[in-house]
């Protein structure tokens, strides 16, 4: 029998409703999930909210469910815990992660969802996607023991990596940002905090996650000879100016680029889509990734949460969505 949930859309551009949405009964290996939380990914959907995804990356950036297509209207989202109300029983009742927008229930191939550890509150889970992110990161950046790191922007993603990167044997590592909140997150980690200004160079590896020009060009002034900047911002439709004459050349340096899209090629060949999940959520038993949460909204104040979003007067970083099974 189908149900009938409700699903937020990005209507056009700064603003966003609820649609009623039509969920059916799941099938053969397939579960219905309701969801607990949600989480706002102020990066990518920041981009989708002012209609700035280029339409030569249409079709590369849409989420694996999907509704409507770009610029507008578009149901968007990644980043969903839920628990499952039907489907194969070793899932019943359990809590899964899954790359679903904000919608109060839905439907999906039991092969989408990722059973979220006894050990991680489902509330912290909604990380799961952005941490994901930073475990491919850290597959193709390949930092050594006793590594000099920066990671440059300390958003949702660049602070991820930061945090991941704490865990690192013998590694001294910056989190370089101009907003001076970030040193809170920098604290919860174990880490520094700087300025661009006041970053020590001479490193091995930077991890470039600002989305600016200036970022990366910071990132660069800061490499040792031969060393490299992993680039895991995504500038949308944008052009960035690179700096690539002083040291560029004679230092040898490299700017390599990360995209969670695909499995790190250091991995692709022993591990799955899902095996890269379950390690991020491992990963996220840690409470220090706590502080990447900075603000929280019911399901039903969605729409205004988006107009304050594009106003530009919400700051922070992960933004989580709480949805009447998670009161």
């Amino acid at each position: 029998m189908t149900r009938t949930g409700q699903a937020f859309w990005f209507k056009s551009a700064g603003t966003g409703e609820i649609r009623a949405a039509e969920v059916p009964a799941p099938g053969l290996d397939e579960v219905l999930v309701r969801t607990l939380f949600s989480g706002m990914s102020r990066g990518t959907e920041s981009l989708v909210l002012r209609g700035g995804v280029p339409e030569s990356q249409r079709e590369v950036m849409r989420a694996p469910f999907q509704e409507g297509d770009f610029p507008f209207p578009v149901k968007y989202g990644y980043l969903n815990v839920g628990r499952v109300e039907a489907g194969p029983s070793e899932l019943v009742g359990r809590t899964v992660f899954s790359l679903y927008p904000h919608q109060t229930e839905f439907v999906v191939p039991a092969s989408a969802v990722t059973v979220v550890p006894d050990d991680v509150p489902a509330a912290r889970a909604i990380l799961a996607g952005t941490v994901e992110t930073a475990v491919n990161a850290l597959w193709d950046a390949a930092p050594l023991v006793g590594d000099r790191i920066a990671v440059v922007g300390a958003g949702m993603v660049g602070s991820s990596v930061a945090g991941l990167l704490s865990r690192f044997p013998g590694a001294d590592v910056q989190l370089v940002d101009t907003d001076p909140a970030r040193e809170k997150v920098a604290a919860a980690f174990g880490i520094r905090y700087v300025r661009p200004e006041d970053a020590e160079g001479d490193l091995d590896l930077v991890v470039h996650a600002s989305a600016t020009d200036a970022g990366l060009a910071r990132s660069l002034e800061l490499l040792g000879r031969e060393a490299t900047v992993v680039d895991l911002s995504w500038y949308g439709d944008r052009r960035v100016s690179v700096p690539l004459g002083e040291n560029f050349h004679s230092r040898r340096l490299t700017i390599r680029s990360s995209q969670v899209g695909t499995v790190s090629p250091a991995r692709s060949a022993r591990r799955t889509y899902g095996d890269r999940m379950a390690t991020a959520l491992r990963l996220l038993a840690d409470p220090a990734f706590d502080v990447l949460v900075t603000g929280e909204t019911a399901f039903a104040d969605l729409p205004d949460l988006i107009s304050r979003l594009a106003g530009g007067d919400l700051p922070g970083l992960a933004h989580r969505i709480v949805y009447p099974l998670g009161t």
